[in-house]
């Protein structure tokens, strides 16, 4: 699940901490130090949730959450407060913040009570529309088969194979069509896939509701998924629908099933083979119609066997299965996947004329991308919000400096023609490198460590040429 934070933080080093931990989460992150700077910030972005620091220079932080509430009432923040400061967290609380964290932050926490507040935040915004009789709010624009771009073979099998899915939806005469797993590493896409089969097939004018099983504890999952009755645990005041039962009619999907705990699993097994529902704390079982679609990068298959998943469930869940490919078994995708993020972001941030240069969509090519599509969605963002120019060139691109084992060992072709000094050590390790990036200068600067001038005075020391 992707979303995007504010950091409202007057500490520099613990609001550092909190970006790039969760930028590294696949989250979009900013940071302001005041709480009159947090408050621009909030109308300029329009964040998914905010971060809030209590001791601000200027307005403290519960004036701050107070005014963001009356600007933005469905907008969850957390507070952050001190030892000692209880009093203010209830108070902040009351305001209508979502949680509250003591200081020093456990970056981790923080990550579980975001997803947890956007989670929900979401799901009662597809509840209230539900309920209103319409589809699904806050849903991307573009959600079929069209949204997954890309000419690469792997791309066009894998669109055929959603669309033979489809296909067989429609003509289903009886019964419910079998759940969807989707697998494939983080960042490759999975939720984009679960909306275009639910978008493209006949359930697209129904409910499409989507819970992250790994962003909630573990006793409130079946809670959101079941639903409960008045009573049925302490803090159980009024009768809720389950996320099921909200799906009635269109398609529920399960993402990151793999953390499921075994009692829960027992229960979406059931929902599977007879399509019924029991809130907590009642008697009667119910029928849903519901279409499951379900996604993980975990390996079910390993979690049978160690006794993590159910066999059974597994079975039932991977009748039909769906393996994305990570974008470095794409080609020829990742030029068109950024020029497709650089037009989106620039228009997000209000920015025309934006290109890349050739030598730039070259170097985003070769790179292997280990976050795959998410990472370089990421990567064209920033590069929008920083340029000062309207071409993005190579050394725009805050790509990582990749490790020596990725360019491999020096190319020496016999024992006996070994560099015999220093100085041909040297000279064959820059021409190893410069041959293995295209005579790329950045690049072969950026994989040896050292900076483009270093490099350029090196290659006229040793007169090396292409």
């Amino acid at each position: 699940m992707s979303y995007s934070v504010l950091i409202v933080e007057d500490e520099p080093v613990l609001a550092r901490n909190m970006l790039v931990y969760l930028e590294r989460h696949g989250l979009i992150c900013q940071t302001a130090s005041s709480g009159e700077e947090g408050l621009d910030a909030l109308e300029a972005s329009r964040p998914d949730a905010v971060v809030l620091d209590y001791n601000l220079p200027g307005k403290d932080g519960l004036s701050v959450l107070r005014l963001m509430r009356e600007r933005e009432p469905q907008l969850p923040v957390v507070m952050a407060t001190g030892h000692g400061s209880e009093g203010i967290a209830v108070e902040a609380m009351k305001a209508g913040a979502f949680d509250y964290l003591i200081k020093p932050v456990s970056l981790h926490q923080l990550k579980q009570v975001l997803d947890r507040a956007v989670q929900q935040q979401r799901q009662a915004l597809e509840l209230r529309h539900l309920r209103a009789g319409g589809g699904v709010s806050g849903a991307p624009a573009v959600q079929g088969l069209s949204a997954l771009l890309g000419g690469s073979p792997a791309m066009r099998k894998l669109r055929a194979r959603l669309q033979q899915l489809v296909d067989a939806e429609t003509r289903l005469n009886e019964g419910h069509a079998p759940a969807v797993l989707i697998g494939g590493e983080t960042g490759t896409g999975k939720e984009l896939v679960a909306r275009a089969l639910h978008f493209e097939g006949p359930r697209r004018n129904g409910p499409f509701v989507e819970i992250n099983c790994a962003s909630l504890p573990a006793q409130l999952v079946e809670s959101e998924l079941f639903g409960h009755e008045r009573g049925a645990f302490t803090d159980a005041r009024e009768r809720r629908i389950g996320l099921v039962e909200a799906a009635h009619g269109g398609t529920l999907f399960l993402d990151e099933v793999g953390e499921l705990e075994l009692a829960t699993q027992a229960k979406l097994l059931k929902l599977l083979e007879d399509h019924q529902v029991r809130r907590l704390g009642s008697v009667r079982e119910q029928k849903v119609d519901v279409r499951v679609l379900a996604a993980t990068n975990r390996p079910l298959e390993a979690m049978v066997q160690s006794g993590q998943f159910r066999g059974d469930l597994f079975y039932r869940l991977g009748m039909l299965r769906i393996e994305l490919p990570p974008l470095r078994e794409r080609d020829g995708d990742v030029a068109e996947l950024a020029q497709a993020f650089l037009a989106r972001s620039a228009r997000r941030y209000g920015k025309t004329g934006l290109r890349f240069s050739e030598e730039a969509l070259d170097a985003l090519s070769r790179h292997r991308w280990p976050g795959n599509v998410r990472e370089l969605g990421n990567l064209v963002e920033q590069c929008v919000i920083l340029c000062a120019e309207p071409v993005i060139e190579v050394e725009d691109l805050p790509l990582p400096v990749a490790p020596a084992s990725e360019f491999g060992a020096l190319d020496f072709p016999a024992s006996d023609n070994l560099p015999t000094s220093l100085p041909e050590t040297e000279r064959r390790l820059l021409l190893s490198a410069l041959e293995r990036n295209r005579w790329n200068v950045t690049q072969a600067a950026r994989a040896l460590g050292i900076s483009r001038d270093t490099l350029r005075y090196r290659i006229d020391k040793f007169g090396l040429r292409p």
